[in-house]
């Protein structure tokens, strides 16, 4: 095998690391995944792109360019694929979180309990994802519950309304969540929301 071989399939095997290790961040970033592993590898931009880049960058280091001709034609392919690229995996390492906001509320009988909104709107009008975090260290899992606008009046706030409950205050509506011993959640119940003594709504 040529060097130039044995260098190709060395970035191809680097690429390959890239996915492997993006497919636990996958699985992770689920409700009930572990919260370590989701942060550190659900990283779609960077571990895919850079994936791609190394694959591509294997084929051209893998090929001769003996003349002018396939010199230029290579160049013409390369740098629309570095203009694109570069970017993408820039920003990937700058925004390595969700890139937004985000607002934790410990649960004050549960320091391992924490509720997470995080504002992932790119306009004016928050869109907040919620979630429940439960346990510490390398054990601890999230849990989702749901993606809440403000827009349409369904989220106000978020409160720890019991040891084991959590209520997302709407407009016209309460969502309760209860909270399992093993930190999952129920299936959230809609009620009415009691009226203000001395108000009309």
């Amino acid at each position: 095998m040529t060097r130039r071989r044995r260098i190709a399939w060395g970035l191809r095997a680097v690429a390959l690391v890239s996915l492997l290790a993006y497919l636990p961040g996958w699985h992770a970033s689920r409700s009930g995944g572990l919260v370590v592993v989701e942060h550190w590898l659900n990283r779609p931009r960077l571990l895919i792109g850079a994936a791609v880049v190394l694959i591509v960058v294997s084929l051209v280091v893998e090929l001769e360019f003996r003349t002018r001709f396939s010199q230029i034609g290579c160049a013409v392919l390369l740098v629309p694929l570095v203009v694109a690229g570069v970017p993408v995996l820039s920003l990937s390492l700058v925004f390595s979180g969700h890139g937004g906001r985000e607002d934790r509320f410990v649960s004050p009988d549960r320091p391992d309990r924490v509720l997470t909104v995080t504002n992932i709107a790119f306009s004016i009008d928050p869109i907040y994802q919620v979630e429940l975090e439960t346990g510490t260290g390398w054990s601890a899992r999230h849990w989702s519950m749901g993606t809440w606008n403000t827009r349409g009046g369904d989220f106000v706030r978020i409160d720890w309304s019991g040891p084991d409950r959590i209520t997302v205050t709407g407009r016209k509506k309460l969502t309760v969540f209860d909270v399992h011993p093993d930190g999952s959640l129920s299936e959230p119940r809609e009620l009415p929301k009691q009226p203000v003594p001395g108000t009309d709504s």
